[in-house]
């Protein structure tokens, strides 16, 4: 059997949500992983999805040189920062913006075999500073960089998940959920397992058909396209905790972001509630999932798998009883 070095992947966000669960496919196909943060010992829980020395991470600030640092030697990069609402010197121009631009002439400029830039479903018609600053960045990047592959998921979904868990949280104290603008924007979630694959499938060019994926755009959804209102009642159903849904009109959404977005870690914006004006579900006649060889699987079958904790008594309590 001939030898050969397996590629090195360079991670940038890869201690969040979506990058563990890359993290862990990628090590279990024997890439070798840098995780690109700027507190390294914030990476180390990652190292076990690995050999050892398979995982390693590196500190990294938002500057040029530290940047181009990290990237040398890579065959792919992938980036997957992003920030849900603004803080500090944490500016949506910043993050979704000028820094992919940045990585993505280091990139072209170090000759790096294959960028992956993981934006956000329905940017191109969203009206929020937030869909604004990726769709820049798209289109930055692609610029800097134009056989990078752009991967667009609307909601994601799985274990330590910060929609449904949220939501999921609220229901075990709150006797009703709230539902901005009656709850009618449509959402088309997403399985986080079902993007990890799909980049597994872009870097080992196992793809169907042969296709090239250099400078498209892939807009990723479930099999379910659900609104609000009824993303909610499905949680409910879930944990068994239905809950009364109050309808809030958006002139009155505005003045309660106004006040969340004074804590550390809002749970509502003023421009999150700006994002919401507008549908996330993928368009006709974009590349989805099928051209990247995923059959994404439904929320029927995911939620129940770690939302079960939610019902009174744990996953084996009295479901009639919750």
């Amino acid at each position: 059997m001939a030898n050969h070095t397996p590629k090195t992947i360079c991670i940038f966000g890869g201690t969040g949500f979506l990058g563990r669960h890359i993290v862990q496919d990628l090590a279990r196909l024997g890439y070798r992983i840098k995780i690109v943060t700027r507190i390294p010992e914030s990476a180390y829980f990652l190292k076990p999805y690995g050999d050892v020395g398979q995982i390693a991470p590196i500190q990294c600030g938002y500057d040029e040189d530290s940047v181009t640092r990290a990237i040398q030697g890579s065959d792919v990069v992938i980036n997957l920062v992003g920030i849900l609402y603004e803080k500090g010197k944490a500016k949506f121009k910043k993050i979704h913006t000028d820094y992919p631009a940045m990585i993505a002439k280091i990139c072209n400029d170090k000759k790096v075999t294959q960028f992956i830039h993981v934006s956000a479903l329905g940017v191109d018609k969203s009206l929020s500073k937030y869909g604004k600053s990726k769709l820049a960045g798209e289109k930055a990047v692609l610029l800097a960089y134009p056989k990078a592959t752009i991967l667009r998921p609307s909601i994601v979904f799985g274990p330590d998940d910060g929609f449904f868990n949220m939501f999921a949280k609220m229901s075990t104290i709150a006797p009703a959920l709230p539902l901005i603008g009656g709850g009618t924007t449509k959402f088309e979630p997403v399985f986080v397992g079902d993007i990890a694959q799909s980049i597994a499938n872009l870097i080992a060019n196992n793809l169907p058909n042969n296709e090239n994926p250099q400078g498209k755009i892939y807009e990723l959804g479930g099999p379910d396209v659900e609104t609000f209102k009824e993303l909610l009642e499905r949680l409910g159903e879930t944990t068994g905790r239905k809950r009364a849904l109050i309808s809030i009109p958006v002139p009155i959404a505005k003045v309660q972001a106004a006040f969340m977005s004074l804590a550390p870690r809002p749970m509502l914006t003023m421009d999150q509630v700006k994002s919401l004006k507008t549908d996330n579900i993928v368009q006709d006649g974009a590349l989805t999932f099928k051209d990247l060889g995923i059959k994404p699987k439904a929320m029927e079958t995911i939620l129940p798998t770690y939302l079960a904790c939610y019902r009174r008594g744990g996953p084996f309590g009295n479901k009639k009883a919750a």
